[in-house]
């Protein structure tokens, strides 16, 4: 069975003590749901730098990074459906699925 790579952009983050509650709740509901799908669940990055023929830029990209999370699916649309009940959605942000690709080395 394939993995896929979930990540996360955008969204709201939580800035009081009851909607950081909310949010580790949701999260850790999401989690549970899935568990034995999660090969890494992930977590969240700092500002993320681009790196181009042209140089560095310090702006995170068009769309930056907020996080990321491993899951196990059978194929693309099985990963869809568990990122389409992840809390980043419910939130405002967006979650890019993309299969792993296992290289032979």
């Amino acid at each position: 069975m394939p993995n896929f790579l979930f990540v996360y952009h955008g969204g709201q983050m939580p800035e009081s003590q009851e909607e950081i509650d909310a949010a580790m709740a949701a999260w850790g509901k999401w989690m549970e749901d899935n568990g034995p799908s999660l090969v890494d669940p992930g977590n969240p990055v700092g500002m993320s730098k681009t790196v181009s023929a042209n140089g560095v830029a310090d702006n995170g990209g068009a769309n930056p990074t907020m996080g990321y999370t491993i899951v196990r699916a059978p194929d693309i649309e099985s990963a869809c459906k568990m990122a389409a009940a992840n809390p980043a959605v419910s939130d405002g942000g967006s979650v890019e699925v993309a299969e792993i690709i296992e290289m032979d080395v």
